[in-house]
């Protein structure tokens, strides 16, 4: 309600906060709940607008994907403004060509998107067993590309990602980066909201090393969407990439203020920052972190409900309020049960794959969403599984819940010592039986025989039905 209310006003004002001087409350408003916002969250002091010795600061986006463009496309010029002096005599085009950028090969799709428009090569580096891009990995790409004289330049590593909400070391790739002089972006997109608990924060270790940060309120800080906040080290890296300033746009405090036309791709800009600040003052830090830490505790119900379902599997440790689950067995089944859950309409999940495995995603990102809720939703799962893929017991479970099964099997399927003398064959029938054409196939018939009598503890010889016995010397063994 509080970011409906704050949004609804924004609309009401309808004030273009492009320069300081369009609207000065937009502005100022903006660089103060990011910096609320950039300290909630345990963010370093070169991030903040109000820090003296700091040259960065935030600016709300509309969405990851146009953070992560600004943050490419910055790193680009920064690159290729250094390597003017390197090489005065080769064309910018000429430079960008060997550009490279980096991400994991579990990268949100935007971060390809970006390097498509900035027109550089993009290098997906393969992840560990936990999903993660580590350090070395990175630097073995480095080394390789720089070796075919490419350029490395930029590195967008994420924390959370959208497939499984793996982290990529962040430690070990920041050194590799500051070793070769290489911009580095993080992707926060939906778990950079949980740094607001200090007991999540672990996995932004090594985020000084950061140029750049990208966090999504709109996923799970209860704002409404459009309104991503990204944050710099260094703005006039942003300014050099985006200052394109007309006679018409400037004001008598340019240079002196913070022009938010310059942190973007776009000119005008809706007033976000209200939103935000309805969101921070109505619920407070106390407040938002109540509300990730019951998202989390909703997932870990969940996560429990599916390890207890033997027909489930979970191939990536939950991390957040976030629970990959697939039915054991080939990835069709899971597509399969995915397709019906969505058809169903009282269920929604989106479906991802890695390591050759399709998974379907469980996400509590709700404020509403209780344990009724999550009850009901895995009641909804497990009926449309039954449809899917029926419970199959096995024989490991069967003798667990029975030793004697192995044995009452073996008795049910077998003939007695008289019928055995009297050439009695696997299937029931005595050799000289004849089988007219068009009857039941004597195996099939047989099999269903002894399957009646499995588990019972009166099995019959499947020939002339007499009880068998451990004593028949078939079985005495």
């Amino acid at each position: 309600p509080a970011s409906l209310l704050g949004d609804m006003l924004a609309d009401g004002v309808s004030c273009l906060g492009f320069t300081w001087a369009a609207s000065p409350a937009s502005t100022e408003l903006e660089t103060i709940v990011l910096d609320w916002l950039a300290q909630a969250l345990g963010l370093p002091d070169h991030f903040l607008h109000s820090n003296q010795h700091s040259r960065g600061g935030g600016v709300i986006q509309t969405t990851t994907s146009e953070a992560t463009l600004v943050s490419l496309l910055a790193a680009r010029s920064e690159m290729i403004r250094s390597l003017r002096h390197e090489y005065p005599d080769t064309d910018d085009s000429d430079i960008n060509a060997r550009l490279v950028a980096y991400c994991s090969d579990q990268a949100h799709s935007s971060v390809e998107k970006a390097g498509l428009i900035g027109m550089v090569k993009m290098h997906y580096v393969e992840s560990d067993e936990d999903l993660s891009m580590r350090g070395w990995a990175l630097k073995e790409a480095m080394d390789k590309d720089r070796a075919k004289g490419l350029i490395p330049f930029y590195v967008c590593a994420t924390l959370g990602t959208t497939g499984a909400v793996a982290f990529d070391n962040l430690q070990e790739v920041g050194e590799i980066c500051e070793r070769y002089s290489v911009w580095l972006h993080v992707d926060a997109a939906y778990a950079g909201s949980s740094f607001i608990c200090p007991e999540f924060r672990h996995w932004l270790r090594g985020i000084d090393y950061a140029d750049s940060i990208v966090c999504n309120t709109s996923k799970w800080m209860m704002v409404h969407f459009d309104c991503s906040c990204l944050w710099v080290k260094n703005s006039s890296t942003v300014h050099h990439a985006f200052n394109v300033e007309p006679l018409y746009l400037q004001h008598e405090n340019s240079g002196y203020a913070v022009d938010f036309m310059h942190w973007q791709i776009g000119l005008s800009r809706r007033f976000r920052s209200l939103k935000l600040w309805f969101v921070l003052r109505s619920y407070g830090v106390a407040g938002l972190q109540d509300h990730i830490r019951r998202s989390v505790q909703m997932a870990e119900i969940f996560e429990t409900l599916v390890e207890a379902d033997k027909r489930f599997e979970i191939p990536a440790k939950r991390h957040l309020g976030v629970v990959v689950f697939r039915l054991k067995g080939p990835n069709a089944t899971t597509e399969k049960l995915l397709k019906r859950l969505n058809a169903g309409g009282k269920l929604h999940c989106v479906p991802a794959a890695f390591k050759g495995k399709y998974v379907i995603r469980y996400v509590v990102t709700s404020t509403h969403t209780n344990e009724a809720d999550i009850l009901r939703d895995w009641s909804i799962i497990c009926q449309t599984a039954d449809d899917v893929a029926p419970h199959r017991i096995t024989l490991a479970e069967l003798k667990k819940q029975d030793p004697e099964f192995g044995i009452q099997a073996l008795l049910a399927a077998s003939l007695c010592d008289d019928c055995v003398e009297a050439g009695g064959g696997a299937n029931g029938n005595k050799d000289s039986d004849p089988i007219a054409e068009g009857d039941e196939d004597p195996g099939v018939a047989a099999a269903q025989k002894a399957l009646t009598t499995v588990g019972t503890a009166d099995a019959a010889c499947i020939c002339c039905t007499r009880p068998l016995s451990r004593t028949d010397s078939r079985h005495s063994e």
